[in-house]
């Protein structure tokens, strides 16, 4: 059933199937935050409560999600290579560590912004925003144990247990609404039978959301072929690679050099 994928623990094939799926994620990822960030910020219609104030949803909520999904992912490529000992896995990991965080990061701070108006207060230690905070110290935690061993296949294995331990935080944010009594606001659009909110506002927040994914997808590819080439420069095929850039990298400065001369 798995075997489509046992490619991939190469990293020369890992290599390859990043330089195809980055154009098409960002590409993705222009088209969709285009359409999504333009029709929620310009044509959305007003919340009747919050007024114009609501539209910072469009940032915040995929930033939140994908800030969950991205630790998911994150665990999931550390549980494969724990299972099957893939260092594309490992190097999977540590490449999405920093996007996630970032993500986190976002979504805390827009939170905090559109928490001024609505609560009167910047931070309050409701049970999703501590919870949420948690998952930033834990993104922080597994790039900072990854970097704290010279090893990077042990440094991958050290990390990878700390994101499978704390992947327990995932359903504590997202069920945390559910279970405390707190400030946050309950589910959106995660009730997909009913969702709490209007079709004309929602369409472009899942929009905005699929594109986000999209660029989680391209920044991660770019971070995982620049992990792949740092740790296989003793590869045949690496220094294949990077003669091939480098005699690229000649001609086109011959190429401008001659047109700058004819001009």
């Amino acid at each position: 059933m798995w075997k489509w994928l046992h490619p991939y623990a190469k990293t020369e094939r890992a290599y390859q199937l990043c330089l195809t799926l980055q154009p098409w994620f960002w590409a993705g990822a222009l088209l969709c935050l285009s359409i999504g960030t333009v029709w929620g910020l310009a044509f959305a219609p007003q919340d009747y409560q919050q007024g114009d104030s609501f539209r910072i949803i469009y940032i915040h909520v995929p930033s939140a999600i994908l800030s969950m999904g991205t630790y998911v992912a994150m665990a999931i490529a550390a549980l494969v290579g724990m299972v099957w000992q893939w260092r594309t896995a490992y190097m999977s990991m540590i490449a999405m560590a920093p996007i996630g965080a970032v993500m986190t990061f976002i979504a805390l701070f827009t939170g905090a912004a559109w928490g001024k108006p609505m609560w009167g207060a910047w931070w309050v230690w409701d049970a999703r925003l501590t919870s949420e905070l948690i998952l930033l110290f834990l993104y922080m935690g597994v790039i900072a144990l990854y970097g704290a061993f010279e090893d990077k296949q042990q440094a991958g294995k050290a990390a990878g247990v700390m994101a499978l331990v704390g992947v327990v935080n995932i359903p504590i944010i997202h069920y945390s609404v559910e279970w405390w009594n707190t400030l946050h606001q309950g589910a959106t659009i995660s009730k997909f039978d009913n969702p709490s909110i209007a079709p004309e506002m929602l369409w472009p927040l899942l929009i905005n959301l699929l594109g986000f994914a999209f660029f989680i997808g391209a920044v991660t590819t770019v971070r995982l072929r620049n992990e792949i080439v740092l740790r296989e420069m003793h590869r045949p095929w690496v220094q294949t690679l990077a003669k091939q850039q480098l005699a690229n990298t000649q001609q086109k400065r011959a190429a401008n050099q001659n047109m700058t001369e004819g001009n």
